[in-house]
């Protein structure tokens, strides 16, 4: 767990400058819902995502643009520094003036083209694919903002647990020198009481830098300024986790999961390739027009003084004949494209059903584990209090208390760790059954 904020603070130190550069600090109070609607107006990778939404419905526009006029302008002028002339039964004769300029307007209308048609259908799957990656990032930013969410969850629940046991054992050293400077505990029994207050110090302090590294770690998940001071407003209480429920086995929740969705889009992509490879095989039609004003002189102040204008219409049809096969071994490529994605989907399927399984298992698994160190630590500080008691008393020892004292805060450690485990098992559970929109 800590070996994981350490990797993320390597990528939080690369935002260091850009974060230096914000010089208004702001301070925000957010349950996870709250984290959650941050982070999806300002993740980048989320931002990034919506711009590909955005790109995708431009180039949609720009494949119909295909099928609309297609209008363009020209102009041209020429000086003939040498005239071109042909001989004619011994005289010369020149063609055309030393001066000459052009200017005219050509359009074009696409009438029947089966390519276009089909790129017309893979553009607006494009967009569909554009949206299905948005949403793997949503769903993958929800993910992993829930998960250091719910790490500083457990961390403010770790210091709390470990400044109960500062004060309680702080009440017990104070009492006990109190004891030695009466004669009644042996000085060995106050060290070994010092020891284990001073090592409780030490994870408390290492477990508060902690905490400030793992709300770093949130902040950078949900796209805030590093500079920004930022508050959980939940406790641990307050997240519920289902101890007893049995997971059902749902074979058909794969279809659930946006990656199938992907690669079912996928399928329609290949599926249109093969179709536009096919189409390539029927004629085309375009029917174009142009007009332009041919202007002609030998001295150039009279060059626009006089016009010949010209005018016409018609019809371009195109007939693929022979390809020298190309076509053909392009088309079986393709669907071999298509065949390799069906194997993609029934490997991906699988692989969903073995990850919901796992998840399954390793959920109910960490549910048991927790449920268990719950009942070690509700047993450690039953066993301190009873320890201390004996103590008190003089019917016990006190290498039984500080044993005691060790066991609750090892107790306390496993129960921390067991139900972070919880925590993130049950994120993975929803993920792996396509829960998580």
């Amino acid at each position: 767990m800590r070996n994981t904020l350490l990797v993320t603070f390597i990528l939080l130190s690369s935002l260091k400058i850009r974060a230096q550069q914000n010089s208004q600090a702001r301070t925000y109070q957010f349950n996870l819902k709250e984290c959650l609607e941050y982070a999806y107006e300002n993740q980048d990778s989320l931002k990034n995502a919506k711009l590909d939404i955005e790109s995708a419905r431009y180039k949609v526009k720009e494949t119909r643009g295909i099928g609309l006029p297609q209008i363009s302008g020209n102009a041209q002028f020429q000086d003939y520094l040498k005239i071109p002339v042909m001989s004619f039964g011994g005289q010369t004769v020149k063609f055309g003036t030393q001066f000459q300029s052009t200017a005219g307007v050509e359009a074009s209308q696409l009438l029947f083209n089966g390519s276009y048609l089909v790129g017309l259908r893979a553009s607006k799957t494009y967009k569909e694919l554009s949206q299905r990656n948005y949403n793997r990032t949503k769903i993958s930013t929800t993910v992993a903002v829930t998960k250091a969410y719910y790490q500083v969850l457990v961390s403010n629940e770790q210091i709390r647990l470990l400044n109960a046991n500062v004060t309680q054992l702080a009440q017990q050293l104070k009492e006990t020198t109190e004891m030695n400077k009466q004669g009644f505990v042996e000085k060995i029994d106050l060290d070994r009481l010092s020891v284990i207050y001073n090592n409780l110090l030490t994870t408390r302090e290492n477990t508060q830098r902690f905490l400030v590294l793992a709300n770093q770690v949130l902040k950078f998940q949900i796209g805030m300024p590093v500079t920004d001071s930022l508050e959980v407003k939940d406790k641990i209480e307050n997240v519920r986790l289902a101890l007893n429920d049995v997971i059902t086995v749902d074979t058909a929740a794969y279809k659930n999961r946006v990656e199938y969705g992907l690669l079912q889009t996928q399928r329609k992509l290949n599926d249109l390739n093969v179709a536009r490879l096919r189409s390539e095989n029927l004629p085309s039609l375009v029917a174009f027009g142009s007009s332009s004003t041919l202007f002609m002189e030998d001295k150039f102040s009279r060059l626009y003084n006089q016009n010949f204008p010209s005018t016409l219409v018609g019809l371009k049809l195109n007939v693929p004949l022979f390809s020298g096969f190309q076509r053909k071994y392009q088309i079986k490529q393709a669907q071999i494209e298509v065949k390799k994605n069906d194997n993609i989907l029934n490997l991906a399927k699988n692989g969903f059903l073995l990850q919901q399984e796992q998840s399954r298992i390793t959920y109910q698994n960490s549910i048991k584990s927790l449920n268990n160190q719950k009942a070690n630590m509700d047993l450690a500080k039953e066993v301190l209090r009873v320890s201390k008691i004996k103590y008190h008393e003089g019917v016990g020892s006190s290498i039984e208390v500080t044993q005691a004292q060790t066991e609750l805060e090892q107790a306390e450690n496993n129960y921390i760790q067991a139900l972070y485990d919880a925590l993130v098992s049950k994120v993975d559970l929803d993920n792996a059954y396509g829960r998580i929109q």
